[in-house]
């Protein structure tokens, strides 16, 4: 040891107190202790690695630039990451392990053992206090030492305050009172910096940084040291080493190279070519639409990164231009990889298929790089193909979607090797574990990805390393409600600071929405609590692009808009003035037999000829009610219902069942006879169906164009004479009469009935006239959404409280949103993450996530399966044991009997419903709960009688118990 050049200078005593001080337990570093210095550089090698095979190119040129030079980028990045564990170093650490603290206390350091004993205190924030004294004396600038500090001391997931860097009631007995301790601390950082190539007196001067990076930066580097620590924390890879002797920078990184391999991680495309005007046809095997080619030359023109927000009518092809535009942008901006942000799991799952032929065009092997992101993704065929593929059945990450812990000291529970060699077909297991499904090179999944990255939430730093140095694409953000728009806001904030290319892709929007949005990004680019207020061009014609990107010279604007590729359909617009209805269900509003009576008498008329008619209904029950209403009239043959209340097998059946006689013409389309499809939202995004008559419940005016956005919506289709000309028929509100209109109370309750109203003003103008879709589209949403006066002066005073009650609740949502945003307000403009969690979430659920980001009472899923004197049985027929165990090839019949229950049903669920016995050890059953029906098909939940008909899917009445 005393050979040894890399202790020359140091006492011996002072070697032996590093070749103590232990960074891994026996325990947890596969039967030998892992010595502190060790850990430390483990870390540090796999920090090159990500460097080398991981980093975006536009994150490398940052801390090149932070840093002064390449090399010093380099050496810098694996330095933070490297550094995270010097909180170690302390008697509050080393005194945990009684094996470890012997060993510490022979080698001479000491502690009073009934002043630490029993206290806690972390070494994530003792490594804060620690290096901040250190960084301090090597005459660091104190703005430096500020923003390195907050990197140590948030490493396992919430960044403390400066105030909470002190021990427990001043207890300086756990950082070690004595010279010795800090001898011993300061040796540690002195050791492992020259371990790393630093010189000069005192050494870490040389580590000092020449600029300070933005926040969201500073966050992205977290989330990477993160990263790092947690690679380097699973003992299969790196099992201890407790001889100071063989602890070298060369073992480590053969140890890392070893687990990076293993582990079968990679990063995005790396460096782009800058695509030429033939990469559109090569990508889609055809050429752009003129919109199309509208988007990549605003991209074109834009003079850095930004934010794109592309409007175009339904079926123009944002989602291919949206792609296209991300190449360009990634190859400009230096930018690793994709998220593509849909509104539900229904819509990503499709998109998710897009994405992988998308990527196929771009190099073979990138499809295999794409991570679904929901939290239903097990049911997504293509996504279990792709796992089973890979050989992960029984221990594919998905089973431990929910239950990823971490033990006392913070370490994260890992997932096992990846299966390797080329035949794997999906990204890393590691990367799929709870938390850092974004760092995958490339991801599909819902917005809500983006929305968790806005949450003060416990290693949000992960979300955000995967988002930074990626493009995002969001799809549909006009589906985002008030409450769910702050997450969002606060999202692009941040990406905004980090100069993430975004593209956000809308039908429409109202003015107010587009200008909220760009006010945001702006914002975060300038790291302001708000710009000056962003006055946007207006928009001249349809579809439009919208580019806002930050320059030396302040925030620049560009809007632009050409003509669709289709021209503008006449659509007639009618009503069907409808009856007040009772309250019906007791789950829900159902309407009355005279309004589906209505519906069928039309029906009967308009499709003497034939036709392809949809049916959008605002509520389940309602849904069901006009099934069985037309089921009379017309029999099962020409029938179809779909929503969110039939099980997962049957949903997905009648999904792909509608597009076969809805979709589009050609790939087997079958449009002969009569067919209508009732159906709730489900229909109303991202649903390529074509119906030859609309007939919908009133909704506020952009979601009632999208629906009509389903209506003669592709060419070379032949339709029958009585359905020639584009028709909607509106239905749950009542028109006629004196006074302001009656609106289906159920559809008040889900949209409110301010913009309800104003909607039914431009129906009332409109009913036996027309609509010029999608020219008129942005008119439409503009006035409806804007202050001008729209209803007659009759409604005056209704519309006035009805825009009272409605700027109540917004504002209270905005206040419940602002409670779990990241940054708390007034805090935009700080320079540094010290504090950053203060106030926040700590560790929660995929489920508790989900109704963070999303507003409204949480609804629960339970697992149907029937049971009679013979057993039990999945959904399909097929047996399970007496208990319910699961055999490998029956767990997707089992989980095809999926359901969402009314929100109304969701505490009585959770009460008395947990998994069936047999499911307790089964990785992805093991927190369903199991709703048992009879031979009939029925259960009773608290009050509610619950049956599930083939047909109608989950029917809930109430009452009393039933006997």
């Amino acid at each position: 040891m005393t050979g040894d050049s890399r202790w020359r200078g140091i006492p011996p005593e002072v070697v032996g107190w590093l070749g103590a001080l232990w960074g891994k337990s026996a325990g947890r570093a596969g039967g030998e202790t892992n010595l502190l210095l060790s850990h430390m550089l483990d870390t540090t090698a796999v920090a090159e690695i990500i460097w080398d095979n991981y980093l975006p190119p536009v994150t490398r040129w940052r801390l090149e630039a932070l840093a002064g030079g390449r090399d010093k980028g380099r050496r810098f990045f694996v330095w933070l990451c490297g550094i995270h564990d010097c909180g170690k170093a302390t008697p509050a650490f080393q005194h945990v392990d009684a094996a470890g603290a012997a060993t510490v206390r022979k080698a001479g350091l000491s502690w009073n053992k009934y002043a630490v004993a029993g206290k806690s205190w972390r070494h994530d924030k003792a490594g804060g206090r620690i290096l901040r004294g250190l960084l301090a004396e090597a005459k660091w600038p104190q703005e430096h030492v500020d923003w390195v500090w907050p990197l140590v001391a948030g490493h396992h997931g919430s960044f403390p305050g400066l105030g909470q860097l002190t021990p427990p009631k001043r207890n300086e007995e756990l950082q070690g009172k004595t010279p010795a301790w800090r001898r011993a601390q300061s040796a540690l950082v002195e050791v492992f910096s020259r371990e790393l190539g630093f010189a000069g007196e005192p050494v870490l001067g040389g580590v000092q940084p020449i600029d300070v990076p933005s926040r969201a930066v500073q966050l992205q580097l977290s989330g990477f040291v993160v990263m790092a620590d947690w690679i380097a924390s699973d003992e299969r890879h790196f099992k201890g080493i407790s001889d100071l002797s063989r602890v070298t920078m060369a073992g480590a990184r053969k140890r890392a190279a070893a687990a990076w391999s293993k582990l079968g991680l990679r990063g995005g495309w790396g460096s782009l070519a800058v695509p030429g005007p033939e990469t559109f046809q090569d990508r889609f095997g055809h050429g752009p639409r003129q919109s199309q080619e509208l988007v990549l030359d605003v991209v074109r023109r834009m003079e850095g990164p930004g934010l794109v927000i592309v409007e175009a009518p339904m079926g123009e092809g944002k989602t291919k231009a949206a792609l296209a535009a991300a190449e360009l942008m990634a190859a400009r901006h230096g930018a690793d990889g994709v998220f593509l942000g849909m509104p539900t799991q229904a819509t990503a799952d499709p998109m998710f298929t897009q994405v992988r032929s998308w990527l196929r065009e771009i190099e073979e092997g990138l499809e295999d790089q794409v991570a679904l992101l929901h939290g239903k993704r097990m049911f997504n065929k293509e996504w279990r193909r792709l796992l089973d593929d890979a050989g992960e059945w029984g221990q594919d990450a998905d089973a431990c979607y929910s239950s990823v812990g971490e033990d006392e000291y913070g370490l994260p529970s890992s997932f096992g090797e990846t299966a390797r060699g080329p035949e794997r077909r999906a990204p890393a297991e590691w990367f799929l574990g709870r938390r850092r499904g974004l760092l995958s090179p490339f991801a599909v999944g819902t917005i809500d990805q983006l929305l968790y990255a806005a949450t003060r939430t416990k290693h949000v730093m992960l979300r955000m390393a995967g988002l930074v140095g990626k493009v995002v694409i969001l799809d549909e953000v006009h589906a985002a409600d008030v409450y769910m728009s702050q997450f969002l806001l606060e999202g692009l904030w941040w990406l905004g600071q980090a100069g993430v290319p975004v593209l956000l892709l809308s039908a429409t929007l109202p003015p107010d929405q587009r200008r909220t949005l760009v006010t945001a990004y702006l914002a975060g680019a300038q790291s302001a609590e708000a710009p000056a207020a962003v006055e946007l061009p207006e928009l001249v014609g349809y579809p439009s692009v919208t580019a806002a990107w930050l320059d030396q010279d302040g925030p620049k604007l560009l809007v632009d808009s050409t003509k669709s590729w289709r021209e503008d359909l006449p659509v007639r617009v009618e009503v069907i003035d409808e009856p007040a209805a009772d309250s019906g269900s007791p789950v829900e509003q159902a309407g009355t037999s005279a309004a589906d009576a209505a519906v069928v008498d039309h029906l009967k008329e308009r499709l003497a000829g034939g036709g392809r008619v949809l049916v959008i209904r605002n509520t389940v029950a309602r849904a069901q009610a006009t099934f069985e209403a037309l089921r009379k009239e017309f029999g099962t043959k020409e029938l179809r219902l779909l929503h969110g209340r039939l099980h997962a097998g049957h949903r997905a059946d009648r999904t792909q069942g509608a597009l076969r006689v809805l979709g589009p013409p050609g790939a087997g389309t079958e449009r002969t006879g009569r067919l209508i499809l009732v159906a709730t939202q489900l229909a109303e995004q991202s649903f390529d169906v074509d119906a030859d008559l609309l007939i919908t419940d009133l909704a506020p005016i952009d979601l009632l164009l999208q629906r009509i956005g389903r209506l003669h919506r592709h060419d070379g289709v032949k339709r029958p004479a009585l359905l020639a000309q584009p028709t909607v028929l509106i239905t749950g509100t009542r028109l006629s009469g004196d006074g302001p209109p009656w609106i289906l109370p159920a559809t008040e309750k889900i949209y409110g009935r301010y913009l309800l109203l104003r909607t039914a003003a431009e129906v009332t103008k409109a009913d036996g006239g027309v609509w010029s879709v999608p020219g008129q589209v942005p008119e439409l949403v503009a006035r409806v959404y804007g202050t001008g006066p729209v209803v007659p002066a009759e409604w005056a005073d209704a519309e006035a409280q009805a825009r009272q009650d409605w700027e109540e609740r917004q504002e209270q949502r905005r206040a419940e949103a602002a409670k779990y945003l990241l940054t708390r307000a007034g805090e935009h403009g700080e320079p540094t993450l010290a504090g950053l969690h203060y106030g926040g979430h700590g560790t929660l659920a995929e489920g508790q996530f989900e109704a963070l980001v999303r507003d409204g009472d949480r609804s629960a899923e339970v697992v149907l399966v029937r049971r009679d004197d013979k057993g039990v049985y999945a959904m399909t027929g097929r047996k399970l044991g007496p208990g319910g165990e699961v055999a490998a090839e029956v767990v997707d019949d089992v989980l095809a009997g999926t359901v969402r229950l009314p929100v109304s049903l969701t505490s009585l669920a959770e009460q008395e419903l947990g998994p069936l016995p047999g499911w307790r050890d089964h990785p992805w059953l093991r927190y369903s709960l199991a709703l048992e029906l009879d031979e009939r098909g029925e259960a009773v939940l608290g009050d509610y009688r619950l049956r599930y008909d083939d047909l109608l899917g989950l029917v809930v009445s109430g009452g009393r118990r039933f006997g």
